[in-house]
């Protein structure tokens, strides 16, 4: 076996964890996600309840020739709340503007980010639970009353000046909604949690991405995939652009089942979309801490990776799986854990 790309001995000092080809979050090689992002509503797949919502909301505020309300979209990394916004943006037939909190530093930025947008135009604000909360108090009156509050002059020449806006969509996404100010969520008219996708929903994407691509799959190809894809899109995107890699390397026109299990097992990504990340943590619970209690600075000790990694990087998708549990006194393997890493469950 081919030892993965993302140990310690192959990635040194320079290792990233969030480089891993499973991690929901966008690493550096996928410069092609946007040429696989769906255009309109119908191209979307997955989301059927939101989309069936936003459809509703989206042809009356057409009709009446009106912004659409105010959007949240929260949910974990990588399901596709960027592509939504531009989704909306494109059935809207709006303008968008894209931004994100962290790039928002001063009041100025978001003012003169707000007054150049044009009737029913749209401002994307990614991560906006990293906003400063300075600069939510200027998005107040622009999101209820659409108008910019600021203070001109000093001391007693001092006057409070409002310069209204025109109408807009302040579409915003989180991976963490609750890290959101109880002021700006209420402003929100509509608050949408986009769930993790089915294996079938994931090889509709798959095979429409092969499709962009020009490259041909098999449909069992394409749902091996899809379940090895923890449930985001953005896995299976990447993980459908490493097999094709592998099959042109085999000189193969088409994406086999039997070359993207081969493939899917050289770069250590198992039936469940675990990586060897994951399988070390499980591992050292199992065999070094008896399945568990084990407190998070002496499981980061004990493989060698940072406890943040692990709480932030790692645990999620675990606790997911039901695979690990997280009590008073520290974190526990399951039966579930027990099973898939062929250890007998101790009675």
């Amino acid at each position: 076996m081919i030892s993965s790309q993302f140990t310690k001995e192959n990635g040194g000092e320079g290792f990233d964890p969030e480089q891993r080809v499973v991690s929901s979050l966008t690493i550096d090689d996928d410069e092609q996600e946007n040429t696989l992002r769906p255009h309109t509503m119908s191209e979307y797949v997955g989301q059927e309840k939101i989309k069936k919502n936003l459809e509703v909301f989206i042809s009356a505020a057409k009709n009446r020739g009106d912004a659409l309300d105010h959007v949240l979209l929260y949910g974990p990394p990588g399901l596709g709340k960027t592509t939504l916004a531009h989704v909306i943006a494109s059935e809207l037939g709006a303008q968008i503007r894209v931004t994100s909190g962290p790039a928002i530093e001063k009041a100025a930025d978001l003012a003169s980010l707000l007054t150049n947008l044009e009737k029913g135009d749209i401002l994307f604000i990614d991560e906006i639970h990293r906003l400063n909360r300075n600069i939510e108090e200027v998005l107040y009156p622009a999101m209820e009353d659409y108008s910019l509050d600021f203070v001109s002059g000093k001391g007693p020449m001092a006057r409070s000046i409002r310069l209204p806006l025109k109408r807009f969509t302040l579409i915003g996404a989180t991976t963490r909604a609750g890290m959101l100010s109880g002021p700006l969520r209420d402003r929100f008219g509509m608050m949408l949690r986009l769930e993790m996708y089915s294996s079938e929903e994931l090889k509709r994407i798959v095979m429409r991405s092969a499709g962009i691509l020009g490259v041909s799959i098999e449909p069992e190809a394409a749902l091996e995939l899809a379940k090895r894809s923890r449930g985001t899109p953005r896995i299976a995107n990447r993980l459908l652009r490493r097999v094709r890699d592998f099959a042109q390397y085999e000189n193969s026109n088409v994406i086999t089942l039997a070359i993207t299990k081969k493939s899917l097992h050289l770069m250590d990504v198992d039936e469940l979309g675990l990586d060897v990340t994951d399988r070390t943590v499980l591992e050292a619970i199992i065999d070094k801490f008896a399945g568990g209690p084990v407190g998070l600075d002496t499981l980061a000790a004990a493989t060698g990776e940072e406890a943040s990694t692990i709480e932030d990087v790692v645990e999620p998708f675990l606790i997911q799986l039901g695979f690990i549990s997280r009590t008073p006194r520290g974190r526990m393997c399951t039966k579930n854990a027990y099973d898939h890493m062929g250890r007998v469950f101790p009675e």
